[in-house]
Parts: C-alpha cells; structure tokens; sequence
C-alpha cells in the first residue's frame, strides 16, 4: 500500500460528544455504503483478456481534464487510445473511492463513491464504457483491511463502547502492551476515551475486524457493488494484515486465506473476472487457489533487475521461478509503493539496456504482468520528492507538465520529464515506447507467451532461454544479459525444426540433423522465435 502525508490523529468529528461524567451517548450516523446488493452477472470481455500485460495508474497523476491540477476519470478515458495502441489489456486503478487523504485513496470514507477530485459516478461509468469497447478490463484498487477513522462505521464505532457497530473494528480497553508494528504502537485512543482501536499502518486508518461476519457481508456486499456496474475485477491492499492474533502473531495469519477464498468465491461467481491480492511477507501462500488465487510477486522483483544487471544468481533464480511456481503469481519491476522499491529507471540508472532487458524479462514469462504508469516511457521519480510521492507523479506526456494539464500540477513531475516522455517516443525506433509496445505485441498475437506453460528453461553463466508452450504453438525466449557478444552452442533441439526470428538483431535458423544450433546473440539483448514448420 505505502503512506505518506497521514495524520497520526485518532478518530475525530461526526458523532455524539462526550458527557460530562466522561460516558457517551453515541451517534448513528448514516452509513451509505451499508446495505445488501443482489449479484447481477455480465461481461462484455474475451475469453483469456487478463493474461496481458496490465497498466497500474493512479487517476491522480495521470492526466487532468479541467485544469485543476489534478488527473481526474476523463482524463483517463482520453487516454485510452494511447493504452489501446501500446497494447496493455487490463487497467488496475489505485483506489478511486471517497477518501479522507484526497491523495492516494488508501483512508476510504465510502466504499461506494467516486473520489470527488476524480469526477462523479457517471464519469467512472464512461470509463468502464470505454474501457471495453477497446477491449480493456478495469480492475479497482479494494482497501480490505481498513477504512478512514472518517468513515462512518468508525465515527459510531468509537463513539460509544456498546455500539452496534463497535465491533467493526478491533477495540481493547485498556491498550495492550508488547505490540510494534512497522516501528510504531499500533493501539490509539478514541477521542471519546471509551478504548484503544488497532491500525496497524497509521491511527487515520483503523483495521476492520475480520473475526465479525457483520465485516464480511459489508464487504462482500460492496464488491458486488462495484461488479454489477462492470468493473472486471480487484485488486486487494494488504490482505497479509487482515487478522491479528497477538504482538508477534499480526501478518500472514490462517486466517487471512480463509477470508480471501471466501472473497475469491464471491468475485468468480461473476464471467470474466480477474483478483489479484498485495502480500509481500508470502506470496507464494495467497496465490493459491485456497486463497487469493493470485498475487503480486514480491519475490520475483529483484531477481529481475538483478538479471538486466548480468547477476549469475539472480539470473538463475529469475529462469527457475516458474519451474515451481505457479503462473498465477505476477511479474513487475516497480509500483507506487517506495517498500517494492524505485522506478525501474532509477533502479537500472538510466541504463537503456539493462532496462529493456527487465522488460523483456517478466513480459516474456507466464503469469499476468503489471507495468507502472510511465514505466513504458522510462520516467525517473520526482528529483525534489522522496518515499511514496516521488514515484506517484504527474505521467511525462510532453517534455514539461503542460501535457499533464493546462493549470499548476498536484505534485513535482518526474526527475528525466524533458527527455523521458510519451511524446518524443510514440512511434520513434529504438525508443523504449516502441520496445515496449513490441512485446505486448508479442504477448497480444502469440498464445504461447499468454498463456502457454514454461518450459525447457536453462542457464548459461549471463544467458539465458525457455520456451513458452500452447497445443503446437511453440515460442523460445533467449537472453544475453552480458555486455560482451556471445556465441550460444544449444544441444538436444529436435532435427530439422525450424525457428523465424520474431524479435531482436538476430537471424532464424534450422536445427541440424545431429539437434544442434549455434546461436550469435549481441551482447545484452533478447531474442523471440517461433517454431515454423
């Protein structure tokens, strides 16, 4: 998730004060987002659309409509031709619910309404619109874990120790000791004085009490929500922290899988829908199909970049991943979380090649690949920000931030602007837009990179190959991470095979009859073939 900006204020506003004698009377503030919703089932998707590669935007930062500064649903929507032609499928949106932060939308006020800032119901409706007829699914950010200490629920909840909705959240009187989270207590005082609540990121996010069935109908019934208007799916924060069981016992509990296989049952009841859960402690645990059914891999991260760098043992580790592990665990190199570490060019250092080479690295392998906003243009973070806002800055659409929009922009633009941007790139050859926009082509045309299984995988000191396998579909994937030209001798191929050259400076070729082939790769590049015969 990743926070930055939050007040470390316990819950205040709305509700009942406290009398003099220090006792409440309790509020009953209307909750809007309570209330059972009916499953409408429906999708307008291809079969197999979230195996590409996903974009992860954040509306803020994005691209701005009116002037405000602010990227906002429109402004989203008028880029959608631009998405299309690069060929991403699916859009994951950081969260685009009513929020008390007004930044990253992670301190929900109403799970069932549009961030102000963004535009209104109907604009989100457009999108999803939109969306689909280019073929595109819309994931939504789903804060599972915790709502604001504005919400509603949490205003009744900490005005009264007996209220109906106490339970919600998780309350001790008096706060127990031992506890450190994140290097901070995680026990805060309601402004009633009635008790301690738990928020194991920041006091302006209380956690949900996941023990409650009453959390899980609010929840549930609020997917629903959102799955009958069309959005194709979820993201879901934090789903390693859902359940505490004591100072030392607060992440990856049994219980969190049983709560997101039940989550999982409720979104899969509707076609064409795609989940994807944030567990960095064990994601290999919430991509299985007892839980989650699929997760981010943290712990295939830096074995990427650590490959585009010529690292032997992240290479090795990189081409063994998904012997064992399952296609349901996706691939990235960064994302607007400072903790999953810096922008990819940051991280390579400006270095084109090794940044390509990452590319080419998670979105030739299985799985369901997200790429960062601006990641397909090399944006650096904001040069004068750190932590979480300077990687959630403004996208690099002209060489300033005009192409952003037309009024003073939220936040610092990115560090590389005036030579990293959409508009020097699109269509240019050799820019790192273009290489992008090649593999998901690739990926877009080709089953076998898709879908297929991951096969025939080896390693050799700086190189690397694996073939990706549907039915007769064939692809082989070969990489040269060293900065040296090799000549690659590949042994036990089948006879007379023929291999065309779909990607990188390299010629097709033919197997031999004794199964050999000598492959001349150019130092630090990739190479596609698929079997021709």
């Amino acid at each position: 998730m990743g926070l930055f900006s939050l007040c470390a204020c316990g819950a205040s506003g709305g509700g009942a004060p406290t009398t003099a004698s220090g006792q409440d009377n309790g509020s009953a503030l209307l909750v809007p987002d309570a209330g059972a919703v009916s499953m409408l089932a429906a999708s307008s998707l291809p079969a197999n659309w979230s195996q590409g590669a996903f974009m992860q935007i954040h509306v803020r930062a994005y691209q701005d409509s009116n002037g405000d500064g602010v990227g906002d649903l429109q402004g989203l929507i008028d880029r959608l031709d631009y998405l299309q032609d690069l060929g991403v499928k699916g859009l994951w949106l950081l969260p685009v619910t009513q929020s008390s932060d007004r930044d990253h939308g992670y301190a929900v006020t109403n799970y069932r309404g549009i961030e102000l800032d963004y535009g209104a119901m109907a604009d989100f409706e457009k999108l999803l619109t939109q969306a689909h007829l280019r073929g595109m699914g819309v994931v939504i950010d789903y804060v599972i874990n915790h709502s604001s200490n504005q919400h509603p629920l949490f205003l009744n909840a900490a005005s009264s120790s007996t209220h109906a909705q106490r339970d919600y959240f998780v309350w001790q009187n008096p706060a127990p000791a031992g506890w450190g989270i994140y290097g901070k207590n995680p026990w805060y005082p309601s402004s009633w004085g009635n008790g301690y609540y738990f928020a194991g990121f920041t006091a302006s996010m209380p956690d949900f009490n996941w023990k409650q069935k009453d959390v899980e109908n609010f929840h549930h019934d609020n997917m629903r929500f959102w799955l009958n208007k069309g959005v194709d799916g979820f993201r879901f924060d934090a789903v390693g922290n859902l359940v505490e069981n004591g100072p030392s016992a607060w992440e990856s509990q049994p219980e969190n899988h049983t709560v997101m296989n039940k989550v999982r049952q409720t979104v899969m009841q509707y076609p064409q829908r795609f989940m994807v859960c944030e567990a960095p402690a064990n994601p290999q645990a919430f991509a299985a199909a007892t839980s989650c059914g699929a997760a981010f891999a943290f712990d295939l991260k830096d074995a990427i970049t650590g490959a585009a760098q010529g690292d032997v043992n992240a290479i090795a580790k990189l081409n063994a991943y998904y012997k064992t592990s399952s296609p349901a665990l996706s691939a990235f190199v960064s994302n607007h979380d400072s903790f999953a570490g810096k922008r990819l060019w940051d991280q390579v250092q400006g270095n084109i090649a090794q940044y390509k080479l990452a590319a080419a690295s998670y979105l030739l392998m299985p799985g369901t690949p997200f790429i960062y906003y601006g990641e397909e243009i090399g944006m650096a973070a904001a040069a004068n920000l750190s932590g979480d806002a300077a990687l959630r800055t403004p996208m690099s659409w002209t060489a300033d931030a005009k192409g952003f929009s037309t009024g003073t922009a939220f936040r610092a633009i990115s560090g590389n602007v005036s030579s990293q941007n959409a508009a020097t790139q699109i269509g240019v050859a050799g820019s790192i837009h273009s290489f992008y926009k090649s593999l998901l082509n690739l990926r877009n045309t080709l089953p076998s990179i898709s879908r297929g299984s991951y096969e025939a995988a080896w390693t050799q000191q700086q190189s690397m190959g694996f073939q990706r396998v549907l039915g007769s579909e064939k692809t082989w994937v070969v990489f040269n991470y060293g900065l040296a030209p090799l000549q690659l001798s590949l042994n036990n191929l089948q006879a007379g095979d023929k291999w065309k050259a779909l990607l990188g400076d390299v010629e097709s070729f033919t197997v031999t009859a004794n199964g050999n082939v000598s492959l001349a790769m150019p130092a630090q590049s990739v190479a596609v073939f698929q079997l021709n015969n």
